[in-house]
């Protein structure tokens, strides 16, 4: 079958995980707004414990994530993702259970050690055909949209109605229905598929890293995230000094949101339609730039805060939807799952950097400080951005060869010589041609002919 209309158990595999892994990110998002606000109750808390507590979730991820990646190849990707979710709900529990900063950042870390993420895609891999597998990852990427904004409004509401321990047990709650989702609704998949466009290969990490268009955009992602986490730590503190109550912080999130939302998708088709993704990114380090100035010099008043929150999300929405093109775009053909790999370790090292940099700096002169930080940060982040070249306009594409394919010693050759592919390399120890090409020059379908007609 090689029609592009997703079997049963594709739809099945797609929704299942797509659900597991937004239920998952629900649970990890929903704290963000409130631990700095709320999280000041508990014994022995302080603004740079509670950095702590943010960040330390991100330091346990950044060290899980490729290990779990890798592991989940050996001991399979179910087993793996119900053991990383039951990690991450006993974490919540300790955290629900105690009274203490230490306790919640002990429980923060387990959170963070159940790293599934990469197991998650790579199970989707499994169960998902070439010609679907992009539309299935799509769905994903649009769910963790969709999941950030829901827990920016959810997280403050239900802290205030019910305190912080309820919500750490509502997030137990929805990793333990994410483990019955796993293994009474995704399906197993009979045998694993090595596919490099979404799994990490080991060995080919240094090829990675030492690509420096691909390491611009993993200082990016760090970057980004740096300024997200270190901004939760001073936000909900600056509007409730500014005179917006806790309870009410929910209203600018969602505001926020809904505004980002529908400003980010004309830039995101600009960047795409227009192949201005690297005018479009540079754009937005200076919008981050300058609504880190403006929070700086905002000196408590609620709308300058909140101003500067609105512009601080449409850029940084932006962001999160093309950096990963970026990367998909500038990997090498064959490494795109690798180059996520280090991407999202990246992202993850941001996030430890971020809350636990944040939380002492507050701890030192407060808002401003944090402020002063993120624009200085934001600043030496356009330096290296304008030093990007403009990204290759192409896409990575994953072929199942047969077993005559295989044996074609020309085959690569062919491939190289079409319209707009830039790189093409075949496996056949895989069963696999992965190539970068520009499809408005020639489509996946066409190459496929190329392949069949000899």
């Amino acid at each position: 079958m090689n029609d592009n209309t997703m079997t049963p158990l594709e739809l099945r595999a797609t929704w299942g995980l797509g659900t597991v892994f937004s239920l998952r990110m629900l649970g990890m998002f929903m704290v963000l707004p409130v631990l700095t606000t709320y999280g000041m109750v508990l014994d022995g808390a302080s603004e740079a414990l509670i950095g702590i507590a943010i960040g330390i979730y991100g330091l346990a991820q950044a060290v899980f994530q490729i290990p779990f990646g890798l592991i989940s190849d050996r001991v399979g990707r179910k087993p793996l993702i119900v053991c990383g979710l039951f990690i991450f709900a006993t974490g919540s529990m300790i955290a629900a259970t105690t009274d203490s900063i230490w306790g919640v950042i002990l429980g923060r870390a387990l959170q963070g050690s159940g790293a599934i993420a990469a197991a998650v895609m790579a199970l989707l891999s499994d169960l998902t055909r070439e010609q679907n597998r992009t539309k299935a990852m799509a769905f994903i990427g649009v769910s963790f949209g969709i999941t950030f904004a829901i827990a920016m409004v959810l997280g403050p509401i239900v802290t205030h109605a019910f305190g912080l321990h309820a919500l750490f047990w509502i997030i137990a709650m929805l990793a333990l229905a994410s483990i019955v989702i796993t293994l009474a609704i995704v399906p197993s998949a009979d045998h694993h598929v090595l596919n490099r466009e979404s799994s990490m290969v080991s060995g080919s990490f240094s090829k990675v890293l030492s690509n420096s268009r691909l390491l611009k955009l993993n200082v990016g992602i760090m970057c980004l995230h740096i300024l997200l986490m270190s901004n939760f730590v001073a936000l909900p503190l600056a509007m409730e000094k500014a005179g917006l109550a806790a309870c009410e912080h929910w209203k600018v999130y969602l505001v926020t949101m809904l505004v980002s939302f529908a400003a980010v998708l004309p830039f995101i088709i600009y960047a795409e339609k227009y192949r201005r993704m690297k005018q479009v990114f540079i754009g937005c380090v200076a919008m981050l730039f300058c609504t880190e100035v403006m929070l700086w010099l905002s000196n408590a008043h609620l709308w300058g805060i909140i101003t500067g929150v609105q512009l601080f999300f449409m850029a940084f929405n932006v962001m999160e939807a093309i950096l990963p093109s970026l990367i998909s775009k500038e990997s090498p053909a064959g490494y795109k799952g690798t180059a996520m790999g280090a991407y999202s370790t990246s992202q993850f090292i941001g996030v430890a950097i971020g809350g636990i940099l944040g939380g002492w700096l507050y701890s030192l002169q407060g808002a401003v400080l944090v402020f002063i930080a993120g624009a200085v940060l934001a600043a030496l982040w356009f330096l290296i951005s304008s030093t990007m070249k403009e990204p290759p306009y192409v896409s990575s594409l994953r072929i199942t060869l047969s077993a005559l394919e295989v044996k074609d010693s020309a085959m690569e050759n062919r491939l190289k010589a079409q319209p707009g592919v830039a790189e093409a390399i075949v496996l056949p120890e895989e069963h696999s041609a992965y190539i970068k090409v520009d499809i408005k020059q020639t489509s996946r379908s066409q190459l496929e002919a190329l392949m069949n007609s000899r």
